[in-house]
């Protein structure tokens, strides 16, 4: 698609923004850790740069509802936004004893289908955030999700192998903006930005 059809197509703006810090050095996925939500500064200059009368969307974890609410949002939730679910790693360090580490190794250097015990696959988490994705189609979409769902939004945005998704780092409070033009055509305007 050339850029002057892509002017004219019927797009959908994606603001993709992670929620505030946990300080925790863990695998937070599903556990429902709090934001520190402190950063009054950070929080104002992300709001001010945010679009008017978008539609927003959030994780239902209480980190990604209270980060909305912090930028004066008030978001739909939705289950599918979560973070990647690590089943029996949830809350533990990343060398915990109890975390497989031929299974670990292979989840990180070889993400797809490999899958914590009890949790899901890159592959899995990627397929509910496009589900999400698919289903808006007016924009824009202020979305504060985390970090594994923004890289799975890159990727499907991109078509970029997991692990090449999983090499890029979204801080908290961060913003990242992907525009969808309509079947598989999108840009990625800014990844990792901190207004």
């Amino acid at each position: 698609m050339s850029d002057d059809e892509k002017a004219s197509a019927r797009s959908v703006e994606w603001w993709w923004i992670r929620h505030g810090p946990t300080h925790a050095a863990r695998m937070v996925g599903h556990t429902d850790r709090p934001a520190d939500l402190s950063d009054h500064v950070a929080l104002a200059r992300l709001r001010a740069v945010l679009p008017t009368g978008a539609a927003v969307l959030s994780s239902d974890l209480s980190r990604a509802r209270s980060t909305a609410r912090a930028l004066g949002l008030t978001p739909v939730t939705d289950p599918r936004l979560r973070e990647l679910h690590y089943g029996a790693w949830e809350d533990l360090a990343f060398d915990d004893p109890a975390v497989d580490s031929a299974l670990a190794r292979a989840f990180w250097d070889t993400p797809g289908e490999t899958r914590p015990p009890q949790g899901e696959s890159w592959n899995e988490l990627c397929d509910r955030v496009a589900a999400v994705m698919r289903e808006q189609t007016t924009g824009p979409v202020i979305a504060v999700a985390h970090m594994g769902v923004i890289l799975a939004a890159l990727s499907i945005a991109t078509r970029m192998p997991a692990k090449s998704a999983l090499s890029f780092r979204i801080e908290p409070l961060s913003l990242s903006r992907m525009t969808w033009f309509g079947g598989a055509d999108w840009s990625v305007d800014v990844i990792n930005h901190r207004p």
